[in-house]
């Protein structure tokens, strides 16, 4: 089946039925000047208005996972919108503000950017992000069957829950099993309505962190990679071993290189952020060896999604699965860095404490 939608179509969709926005409510917009970002964003300001939404649009030059936000784009979230699009060439950008005074959680873990403050512990702010989207990919991806896509997501969360581990096998030679118990899955479904709730454009991926240091084996990925500043398709294939969660050894071609010198940004990133005291000591270093970590496992569930050299796609893909190096999303394993990487065609067996088990992916076909 093929999908399309014109730029305007695809933007009415999102507030429609991604985020279901109303009249009234407050939406933010921050995005970059020029180009697709741009494009997108103005489509979803029009269309916002056009539905009497009260939209702002904010806009900031592009960013990188390692770059600060600029602070007066992030006073917009101070007035606490209803719904925020992060329209982003690449990232938003870190909260430099968050980063020296960090929010308290319920729980007392440090929340050190506005947007999971509002997200995460006031649950007042719903969201989309969409780090690289281009305007052919919002026209492909964005006008999906989000119910189909939405009972296929619960299925496979039914699936995760409870598990005690995923053995991950592909024909490029991935053959790692990933300790999960306790662990609650996640999933960008596409259903963004209520605040807390948030996601890609492109949606479509259910996913999981890893226990921080017990995951072991091989990943070969050969589909693409995320670096600090880019995303790139893979030609060499880039075999990473994992012992007790960590990377010891990366090996391949230039793109394993590549790997090799965004980790080091990664972990350069934590030391410059413990020298400016922005990170006490014993945290700094968690950031840095967290930064070769395996930070999450997910499965690509976008059937309108394809392997294209940008990872938000890429993720979304059937017939994938994708593992992160880097921060994990249940904020026990910071990082500054979180570089997703795909594998094509897996085998994924959920593993049970009673011994049994359940195939849900083979060979890249669902199961479920």
């Amino acid at each position: 089946m093929k999908y399309s939608a014109t730029v305007t179509e695809a933007a009415n969709t999102v507030i429609r039925d991604v985020l279901a926005i109303k009249k009234g409510e407050q939406f933010l917009i921050l995005t970059n000047p020029g180009g697709d970002a741009e494009e997108i964003s103005k489509a979803l300001y029009a269309a916002a208005i056009e539905a009497g939404i009260e939209a702002t649009l904010v806009l900031q030059p592009e960013k990188s996972q390692l770059d600060y936000a600029n602070r007066a784009a992030l006073a917009a979230f101070q007035a606490e919108p209803d719904a925020c699009a992060s329209i982003s060439a690449n990232k938003m950008g870190k909260d430099r503000k968050g980063l020296e005074s960090p929010w308290k959680s319920s729980t007392g873990r440090k929340i050190d950017h506005i947007f999971h403050y509002l997200m995460d512990e006031k649950q007042s702010l719903r969201a989309i992000w969409t780090p690289g989207i281009t305007v052919d990919m919002f026209r492909r991806t964005a006008c999906i069957d989000y119910q189909l896509l939405q009972t296929r997501c619960e299925a496979l969360c039914r699936l995760l829950q409870g598990a005690q581990s995923v053995h991950v096998t592909a024909p490029g030679g991935t053959d790692v099993r990933v300790p999960v118990t306790g662990r609650t899955p996640m999933s960008d479904d596409g259903r963004f309505t209520e605040g807390g709730l948030g996601g890609n454009i492109p949606a479509g991926e259910v996913f999981i962190s890893p226990l921080p240091g017990q995951s072991e084996g091989t990943i070969v990925f050969d589909g693409s990679i995320s670096l600090t500043g880019s995303d790139m398709i893979v030609d060499t294939p880039v075999r990473v071993t994992f012992s007790k969660g960590f990377i010891t050894d990366i090996s391949g071609g230039r793109e394993a290189e590549l790997l090799r010198e965004s980790l080091e940004r990664g972990k350069q990133k934590a030391r410059e952020l413990t020298a400016e005291g922005k990170l006490d000591a014993e945290t700094g270093a968690a950031w840095e060896r967290n930064a070769i970590g395996l930070g999450e496992l997910g499965i690509g569930l976008n059937p309108a999604a394809e392997i294209r050299g940008n990872m938000l796609e890429d993720e979304k893909a059937f017939h994938t699965c994708h593992f992160a190096i880097g921060s994990n999303y249940d904020n026990d394993a910071d990082a500054a860095i979180h570089l997703d990487c795909l594998v094509r065609n897996p085998t994924i067996r959920v593993h049970y404490p009673d011994g049994s088990s359940c195939l849900v992916e083979e060979n890249g076909e669902l199961r479920i």
